[in-house]
């Protein structure tokens, strides 16, 4: 190679490299992790988070018979395998703004999660503005219950 080209190529690398370093990450690249496993405060529905477009979603993997009633008295059928978080992205440092799905109520909120201590989670609802909100703050946990 010649020299002329080796230093085009070179500048071509310092340029793209904190081009490439700036590029923003995914909504569930952070520290600490938010992918993974999740159970709700009652210990009553466990929640899968991950990528789902780019973006941080998670599904129900686990719910308890009284959850699952719950779920279908407010018209939801099959509680396990339905989409609680959809459509977060990161808005800050360990913030993620989305919606929740909140399905004995058969309703989506606005929302935000934080990471508010290591394997914690916490997931706040708002409607009306954000008037009114309520928050719950969910443990990691390493497996399905019962699986």
């Amino acid at each position: 190679m010649k020299p002329a080209i080796l230093m085009t190529a070179a500048a071509s690398l310092a340029v793209a490299a904190p081009a490439a370093a700036s590029a923003p990450a995914p909504a569930f690249a952070s520290r600490p992790p938010i992918e993974g496993l999740w159970m709700n405060p009652h210990g009553t529905v466990a929640v899968r988070t991950g990528d789902c477009r780019g973006r941080l979603c998670g599904w129900v993997v686990w719910a308890s018979p009284q959850a699952i009633q719950d779920a279908r008295d407010g018209g939801v059928d099959h509680l396990v395998g339905t989409e609680l978080l959809e459509d977060y992205s990161t808005d800050g440092a360990d913030r993620w703004s989305g919606s929740v799905y909140v399905p004995d109520m058969g309703r989506r909120f606005s929302s935000t999660i934080t990471l508010p201590a290591p394997g914690e989670l916490r997931i706040r609802g708002c409607l009306i503005g954000g008037l009114f909100c309520k928050s719950q703050t969910w443990q990691r946990i390493e497996k399905v219950p019962n699986a």
